[in-house]
């Protein structure tokens, strides 16, 4: 087990940041912000980085354990976990921004707008949209995925096609400035922290509102504890499930 450690965690970014001033810039590092400071976060000795293993390249490996920094697309994870998973334990570590500011580059001038704070807030929950990408390895013992709700400040690139150049714009980098919360999924008990607590018999609308989810992403939530066996289907109202944790 781990426990959150908030210091450990502004060390990490500190030292990336600093590093990427040296280089000159916010994100000129071949490796986004938010991808190092979580892998300086995870391990902070540099020689465990980038462990050539079983044909592939680890994030992080030491005394047997793996550390993949993910922060979207699972489903590139999937050769790498059948090849790991066997051998080894290993842990899928997903960022998600919790409160996220935001600021704009002009691409033309380099000005950068103030930062201001995006009405978006995230939960821990997302990850499941993630998860369904690799549905067949989570009964896995040797699977572990933990999630790091993080405070972000986020550079844009005013590219897009929208009159004011943000619809269709593109994410230059992410920098963490909190560490909010440090969740640990080691056990199929432990996705039951990710129901929220007031829902007794619900389905995939309700969840996805006390999950500030889509309803396409609760239900995309749902197939996956439904799998895990951490809900049960009930009963169907219409063309909806009932679902309830189970015991």
């Amino acid at each position: 087990m781990h426990t959150m450690d908030r210091k450990s965690f502004n060390q990490a970014a500190a030292k990336i940041l600093s590093r990427e001033h040296e280089n000159h810039g916010i994100g000129t590092l071949g490796e986004k912000t938010l991808h190092a400071v979580v892998k300086n976060y995870v391990e902070p000795d540099e020689d465990y980085h980038e462990v050539p293993l079983e044909g592939y390249v680890a994030d992080v490996y030491r005394d047997g354990m793996v550390f993949e920094i993910q922060t979207a697309n699972f489903n590139t994870l999937r050769d790498k976990l059948r090849a790991f998973l066997p051998l080894y334990h290993v842990t899928i570590v997903y960022p998600v921004p919790a409160t996220k500011w935001l600021r704009w580059i002009d691409t033309e001038t380099g000005e950068i707008t103030d930062r201001r704070r995006s009405p978006k807030k995230g939960t821990p929950q997302a990850v499941f949209h993630e998860l369904y990408k690799i549905k067949p390895f989570l009964k896995e013992p040797n699977l572990s995925v933990r999630i790091l709700m993080i405070d972000v400040e986020e550079t844009r690139l005013l590219d897009g096609w929208s009159r004011d150049k943000k619809k269709g714009s593109h994410r230059h980098d992410r920098v963490p400035v909190d560490l909010v919360e440090d969740l640990c999924l080691e056990q199929i008990e432990d996705y039951r922290m990710l129901v929220p607590p007031e829902l007794e018999t619900f389905d995939s609308q309700q969840y996805a509102k006390a999950s500030r989810l889509t309803v396409n992403r609760a239900r995309t939530a749902l197939n996956v504890m439904y799998y895990l066996g951490v809900v049960d289907r009930i009963a169907k109202k219409g063309n909806r499930y009932l679902y309830e944790v189970t015991e």
